[in-house]
């Protein structure tokens, strides 16, 4: 199982919400490149990112500070939030990025996401939050009429390779992630799931390499000490 630590930006700073909160937000730090060359030098060759102004407004404001992350460390960067065209995904592999997660305009628009994968391949995954059992789009602001299962199935049909599923519910919260969800999804879909929301613990970790999953993100379990990068790279990896 690969661990892919997070940076989530927003004005080019290293922030984390709760709950997909935007009114709850905390600024970690000022320097993302940074960060990032310290989860290298911890040893992770992923990185997760999130355009949190994208996600919500679309666009990509925080494009450069991407660049420059993919440009001062060797890790493999993925990057969500406001890739809502075929130009915008092509720019950020030409940018050094070596996955994008299509979130929004993959639920809502079939014919892009059918485009994006035919033309990207693996390098196109999808984001898949889910807030109350349904699909949450728009920075998590609005829910979709699609079942998360019938949307799932589309994506296993289409040949999505790796999906990066968030449980809206546990983001942010450091109360464990929901290990329930992924099993059941990964009993039922041929897919390489990344855990998304309330990791915390080392045996969080343990728990879903167990039921074999692809990978798990962490994100504010770094940034509080909850976790150490280090050893959980080191017992997990």
């Amino acid at each position: 199982m690969i661990l892919l630590p997070a940076i989530d930006l927003y004005e080019g700073k290293v922030v984390r919400l709760t709950r997909g909160d935007y009114g709850n937000m905390t600024v970690y730090r000022d320097d993302p490149a940074a960060q990032a060359a310290e989860f290298q030098a911890a040893g992770a060759a992923w990185l997760h990112t999130v355009d949190l102004e994208g996600a919500r407004d679309g666009g990509t404001p925080n494009f450069e500070v991407i660049r420059q992350i993919c440009r001062s460390t060797g890790l493999k960067v993925e990057i969500g939030g406001g890739i809502r065209s075929l130009d915008t995904i092509a720019r950020y592999l030409d940018a050094g990025v070596e996955r994008v997660i299509l979130g929004t305009q993959a639920v809502t628009d079939p014919e892009f996401l059918e485009a994006a994968v035919r033309r990207f391949g693996a390098q196109a995954a999808v984001g898949v939050d889910l807030k109350d059992g349904a699909i949450a789009i728009r920075g998590w602001k609005e829910t979709a009429p699609e079942p998360a299962e019938q949307f799932f199935a589309r994506l296993c049909a289409l040949g999505v390779r790796t999906v990066i599923c968030t449980d809206v519910s546990r983001d942010g919260m450091l109360g464990g992630t929901n290990v329930a969800l992924y099993r059941a999804l990964s009993q039922q879909f041929d897919l390489d799931l990344i855990a998304s929301g309330g990791v915390s613990s080392m045996e969080d970790l343990q728990r879903l390499k167990e039921i074999g999953l692809y990978g798990a993100i962490l994100g504010k379990a770094l940034y509080t000490g909850a976790l150490e990068l280090r050893r959980a790279l080191r017992e997990v990896e």
